[in-house]
């Protein structure tokens, strides 16, 4: 199964694709960032990060898309810009019927670190040893996106028999 993983964010928008499934080792394919400018307009913003999004779903053709699922946090305004760009690869990944994952952040610490309080660099560390990568990719959005990639290609699929099972589709490839 191959998996784009969307970090969310206004500024640095992380993108990562892998390749695995059940008894195989996981394989990057790609992995980057879609930048914008923080003086931009939101619009422009926005539309930017759908157009690289939209390239890269063009580009590596995913099966399924990770997107991280916003939290609460102090600053409203950081909330506010990842729930933008996380809901513009939401409704990219609906557009073309693929499923979409969303998982908080301390559950894709839990699926790659073991841990679901480890820090930036324990879980980059842990997606170079598990993608067989010299080092971590940067900036750290990147291996972000990488490490929802693999959450999605660990857990997705038994995610997806539990609600096929309780009858709790959603009609959006998955979203919950």
């Amino acid at each position: 199964m191959r998996v784009l993983g969307v970090d969310p964010g206004l500024t640095r928008c992380g993108l990562g694709v892998v390749d695995g499934g059940v008894g195989t080792r996981a394989t990057l394919v790609e992995v980057g960032v879609v930048r914008t400018s923080a003086g931009a307009d939101v619009a422009d913003r926005l539309r930017a990060i759908a157009d690289g999004i939209d390239a890269w779903l063009d580009r590596t053709r995913p099966q399924a898309v990770a997107v991280e699922r916003v939290f609460s946090q102090a600053n409203v305004r950081t909330v506010m810009g990842t729930a933008q760009a996380g809901a513009v690869a939401i409704m990219l990944a609906a557009r073309r019927d693929l499923p979409v994952g969303l998982y908080t952040p301390s559950e894709v610490k839990a699926a790659v670190t073991g841990s679901g309080r480890a820090d930036k660099a324990q879980v980059g560390f842990m997606i170079s040893k598990l993608l067989g990568l010299a080092e971590a990719p940067r900036p750290a959005d990147a291996a972000d996106a990488l490490a929802l990639a693999l959450c999605h290609l660990w857990r997705g699929p038994a995610l997806a028999r539990m609600r096929a099972a309780a009858g709790t589709g959603t009609g959006l490839g998955g979203v919950r």
